[in-house]
């Protein structure tokens, strides 16, 4: 008998808790906040019908990433979701459980800011998300979903990374993500998880266990640091994931993830439809970090231009300039503050950048 997959249509943030459920996720904790208040209300009904499950609508975003820490110090799969100025509450937090390597994962649809902000979808977070977002020597692998089905995909993908490498993920969307509707298959519930050799149950029958991140010995918490650069280092090597588009013959190359890589196809579909001389085509980070330098740097030998999109005032161009040290142009377009342009609004400054850089080429 053919096995039947039967598509479900759910919205982003419904997608990520059915795929966090399936991957093991017994414990969630969160804090109200918009565009993100679907996920803990659809982990409120879901956890009440998983065995062990645990929610709890912690008072504060404080109380929730360090209610997480606990429950992953214990052994379980533990979640959290929030919102942009949510998330930067949470760092301290975040922090911790990188510093005593224990895996969780954080789930951050954007909103507009910097400050309280508004509810419209953004990328203005690409920098807390990459670059640790709180306070130590470390790194934070991000994963960036382009579609529910990858929300799901990557929720469940998570979890696996976490526990692999002891260390806190996040997946980074937008507000809209989150809300989008889309037909989506689920994972397949784990039926195994990885043991946790380290986590705090009890010391009956076996030496005792310590977890923590206050190391007041300078040498040894240089130690711990070298470690973890060279656990950062793995990540690097083995987890990075991207996606090329219509780069076979590209000479103009697009960097965009997430929703705007979603407008940037659009875009690029359009161009490539109403005149044949452009050659454009998309690489899109899926893994935001460790960002896939390499791919930007391999697509450099043949593409003569790069132009970055983000919905934010520039953020990822930084990471783009970085990877190709100079080599080629990079051109930047950017919406901040919740603004979600159209795919002709891009394909214009896309067309305008292409032929003024084939201007000057022929200088």
């Amino acid at each position: 008998m053919r096995c039947i997959v039967t598509k479900q249509l759910m919205s982003g943030t419904h997608a990520i808790g059915e795929a966090a459920i399936q991957a093991g996720c017994t414990c969630y904790f969160g804090y109200p906040i918009t565009p993100q208040n679907e996920l803990p209300e659809y982990m409120s009904v879901r956890l009440a019908e998983v065995k062990n499950g645990v929610f709890i609508q912690a008072e504060s975003e404080l109380a929730a990433i360090n209610m997480v820490l606990g429950a992953s110090v214990a052994g379980a799969r533990a979640m959290t979701s929030s919102s942009s100025p949510g998330i930067s509450l949470k760092q301290e937090g975040i922090s911790f459980l990188a510093g005593s390597e224990l895996p969780a994962v954080i789930v951050n649809i954007v909103r507009g800011g910097p400050g309280l902000g508004n509810i419209a979808p953004a990328q203005s977070d690409y920098f807390q998300a990459t670059r640790g977002g709180g306070h130590g020597d470390y790194r934070t692998p991000v994963f960036a979903p382009a579609s529910v089905q990858e929300m799901a995909d990557m929720t469940y993908a998570a979890f696996d990374v976490a526990d692999k490498y002891r260390t806190p993920v996040m997946l980074l969307g937008d507000g809209m993500l989150g809300q989008l509707m889309e037909p989506v298959i689920i994972p397949k519930k784990k039926k195994i998880l990885p043991e946790r050799k380290y986590a705090l149950t009890g010391a009956q029958g076996r030496p005792s266990r310590l977890i923590k991140s206050l190391i007041l010995d300078t040498k040894e918490m240089e130690d711990h640091n070298w470690k973890l650069m060279r656990k950062y280092q793995r990540i690097a090597l083995k987890e990075t994931r991207y996606e090329n588009y219509l780069m076979e013959d590209a000479d103009m190359a697009v960097i965009a993830y997430g929703t705007s890589a979603r407008i940037a196809k659009g875009a690029i579909k359009r161009l490539r439809q109403e005149d044949k001389n452009i050659k454009v085509g998309l690489i899109r980070p899926i893994t935001l970090w460790p960002f896939p330098s390499e791919a930007l740097q391999n697509a450099a030998k043949q593409t003569r231009d790069f132009f970055v999109f983000e919905m934010s005032a520039g953020q990822m161009v930084e990471d783009v300039r970085l990877a190709l040290e100079g080599s080629r142009p990079i051109h930047f377009y950017g919406r901040p503050g919740g603004i979600v342009p159209t795919a002709a609004e891009l394909a214009r400054s896309i067309a305008r950048h292409y032929y003024q850089s084939k201007r000057k080429q022929k200088r």
